[in-house]
């Protein structure tokens, strides 16, 4: 399971600058992903060459007080029941608040570890005024500064002690294939129709599934582990932190997955949200099925579906190449298509060209349509391999690798996509000296 540091407090303490102090440490995913929930962030951190997901729950704009501190209240609920570790922020200029003994009142009763950090500690008298924090009674205090970066170390230090030894997983020679989407979009309906029995509870209520789970299918000449992350725990007023929670449970299966099986409500076509899932997938470079189920809803006639899968890939572009398979669970319709694909999908992604095969190929393509020149400098793109790694990406050798703009680099990501099929699978492309 992945770590998850969940950074708690309540507003204008500085939780957002820790995150992009965090998630600097380097060049990965940093989403800011606005549509799943107002001034959400999370990314990817590392530490001592342990990854971790790091995710700031600040930021909400709402009218009434009361409403706003239950907001927060929920938003710590959920980080305790989520999170591996928990960072309770405050700030040492303006001491304990009564929102602040509330929160710790929550933390002390967890067994999950929590490191309270005093933030905007910019000089050493503020040091001692930190010690005001001891009264939470939740063990030492890490003063830091966010802005700077002060302090930061020894905290990311004592977090990563705390997080769980590696360990290796029994079935990690299985395909995983995570069914990740909005709530109620039927994602543990295809799972007891995958199945033939029902093995999650299903409702009409949006957040029935209380936690992630893994099944080990083995029918039909398939096996595979299915990862169902359907949903949330609860409905609550407070529309947020539905989507936060299903965002925390997506993060974790997605980090899992080698292939994300997006489902998608015919009914209401593909959302913000759907869309935030889709490029997170993409830049973990996992494999992408989008699902569209409900299709029985829908009124139909010889063109609808093509108009619905332009309109789809319209949303994701560029990244267009997905498989899209329109079913419907409740009229068992092309159900099994969608394991088939997912199958594919994993193929494409575990592909291996060999070096002569692809020169062989992609050096025509080039002698065909060279890069353009640049300040009068021609672009001689001289080798081709692929690198090892989960997800295909290649290395181009050439003489002048910074003149090769983005619309190049996509036409070859084109082509290489045309022939060699990898399909639902992003691919990556370096430019190298030779």
């Amino acid at each position: 399971m992945s770590n998850i540091v969940a950074i708690v407090g309540r507003p204008n303490v500085g939780k957002s600058t820790l995150f992009n102090r965090l998630t600097e440490t380097r060049k990965a995913i940093v989403d800011d992903m606005s549509g799943v929930t107002r001034d959400r962030h999370y990314g990817k951190a590392e530490w001592l060459n342990r990854e971790f997901v790091v995710i700031d729950t600040g930021g909400y704009v709402t009218n009434s007080d009361d409403v706003f501190e239950t907001a927060i209240r929920e938003q710590v609920l959920i980080a305790i029941e989520e999170a591996s570790s928990i960072i309770f922020m405050v700030d040492v200029t303006t001491g304990i608040t009564d929102l602040e003994d509330d929160i710790a009142d929550i933390l002390r009763r967890t067994k999950k570890p929590v490191f309270v950090v005093a933030n905007k500690v910019d000089n050493t008298k503020l040091v001692h005024e930190s010690a005001v924090f001891h009264a939470f009674g939740l063990g030492d205090i890490y003063n830091i500064s966010s802005m700077t970066g002060s302090g930061t170390g020894e905290l990311l230090d004592a977090i990563i002690e705390k997080f769980e030894p590696e360990q290796e997983d029994t079935t990690s020679h299985l395909p995983k294939f995570a069914i990740v989407g909005r709530p109620n979009v039927g994602k543990s309906s295809i799972i007891n129709a995958f199945l033939g029995k029902d093995r999650n509870i299903v409702t009409p209520v949006a957040g029935t599934t209380r936690d992630s789970i893994h099944i080990h299918y083995k029918q039909f000449g398939h096996e595979f582990m299915l990862i169902d992350t359907a949903g949330l725990r609860k409905k609550t007023k407070v529309k947020e932190n539905i989507e936060f929670y299903s965002v925390m449970r997506t993060i974790k299966a997605l980090e899992e997955a080698d292939v994300c099986i997006l489902m998608v409500d015919a009914t209401t076509g593909l959302e913000s949200q759907d869309i935030n899932i889709f490029h997170l997938a993409e830049k973990n470079r996992k494999g992408i099925v989008i699902l569209v189920n409900k299709w029985d809803l829908v009124e139909k006639d010889n063109k609808t579906m093509k108009k619905f899968e332009e309109q789809i890939k319209e949303k994701l572009a560029p990244f267009t190449d997905v498989p899209i398979v329109f079913t419907s669970v409740l009229e068992k319709q092309r159900i099994f298509k969608a394991i088939e694909v997912a199958q594919q999908v994993y193929d494409n992604r575990a592909k291996k060209i060999a070096t002569s095969k692809l020169n062989d190929v992609m050096l025509e393509v080039i002698e065909h349509y060279p890069p353009p020149a640049l300040k009068g400098k021609f672009v001689k793109i001289k080798y081709i391999t692929q690198l090892p790694g989960v997800a295909p990406t290649f290395a181009f050798f050439c003489n002048l690798p910074q003149y090769i703009k983005d619309p190049y680099k996509r036409y070859l990501e084109n082509q290489l996509r045309e022939n060699f099929d990898f399909t639902g699978v992003p691919v990556t492309i370096y430019f190298r000296q030779k």
